[in-house]
């Protein structure tokens, strides 16, 4: 009777033996390619990160202004009290219009923000022509279109829609033409009055 006992037992010592040495071997490949997997994850998130950093050091990254879809150089966005001027396209000068210095065009110099390609084939004098039509602009009937035309350059301004945005704020949008040299291209844009008399340029397009 023993002996069939001392059989079964040895046999069962055997197998469970033979069952748990896989399963110890599958656990310790699992552990050990777990952590070769972490290690070589963070040795490449690593050399990824100094790359990163490095290519951050040389080059500027530039700013997206709110409503325009393309990439503003700084140089081409400043501050005067609270107001951004934002001037994407054509010369960069002090003013706004036939306003020459800051101080005087603060009221439309969020207007810089509306624009359109076709300035950069503008003079001075011209651009300025076209944002004198935008400050008539403001004040004109809805559905008027204020004309303007300096040597060879020529456009229009008009007030399409006004309201009152949620905060209150009076708001019109504008819509604008630039034609020069046989081409012409169109521009929309919104903006709103603050409490100073200033506008804020709240969204832009072509």
């Amino acid at each position: 009777m023993q002996q069939p006992i001392l059989a079964f037992l040895t046999a069962l010592v055997i197998a469970m033996s033979t069952l748990t040495v896989p399963v110890q071997a599958d656990s310790r490949d699992y552990r050990r390619d777990y952590q070769r997997d972490y290690h070589h994850d963070h040795r490449y998130d690593k050399r990824r990160g100094q790359r990163t950093h490095k290519k951050a050091k040389h080059v500027k990254r530039p700013i997206i202004h709110r409503g325009h879809s393309h990439k503003i150089p700084r140089n081409r966005i400043r501050r005067h009290r609270d107001v951004m001027v934002v001037r994407p396209y054509g010369h960069l000068y002090h003013g706004y219009g036939h306003y020459y210095q800051d101080d005087d065009a603060y009221k439309w110099l969020a207007f810089t923000a509306i624009a359109v390609k076709l300035l950069d084939n503008l003079n001075e004098q011209q651009q300025r022509a076209h944002e004198a039509a935008q400050v008539r602009a403001t004040t004109a009937q809805v559905g008027e279109t204020i004309y303007w035309s300096e040597g060879g350059a020529s456009g229009y301004v008009s007030p399409t829609r006004e309201g009152t945005s949620s905060a209150g704020r009076y708001c019109r949008e504008f819509q604008h033409e630039v034609a020069v040299a046989g081409k012409r291209e169109q521009g929309y844009g919104t903006a709103c009055r603050q409490p100073d008399g200033s506008w804020e340029v709240v969204s832009t397009g072509q």
